[in-house]
């Protein structure tokens, strides 16, 4: 992975990584963190790959959610 300025920034493991174009991070918790969040909010930064899925199989409910690094046009 690299920064603006090319410097490598180590390395990362996605759950998924879906024809280089999708990273899918798979939890198990009873409900979503903020730092599982910011987890894949990390790996979309540094892998300048979008869109990103949080999927949380733990919860009494499926919990899918899409991130997204681009700002929105509201």
């Amino acid at each position: 992975m690299f920064t603006t300025r090319t410097a490598p920034l180590g390395e990362f493991f996605a759950d998924l990584f879906v024809e280089d174009q999708l990273i899918v991070e798979l939890k198990a918790v009873r409900a979503v963190a903020s730092e599982h969040i910011a987890q894949l909010l990390g790996y979309l930064r540094s892998s300048r790959v979008e869109p990103g899925l949080l999927i949380n199989f733990g919860a009494p409910v499926l919990y899918v959610k899409k991130f997204l690094m681009t700002e929105s046009l509201d």
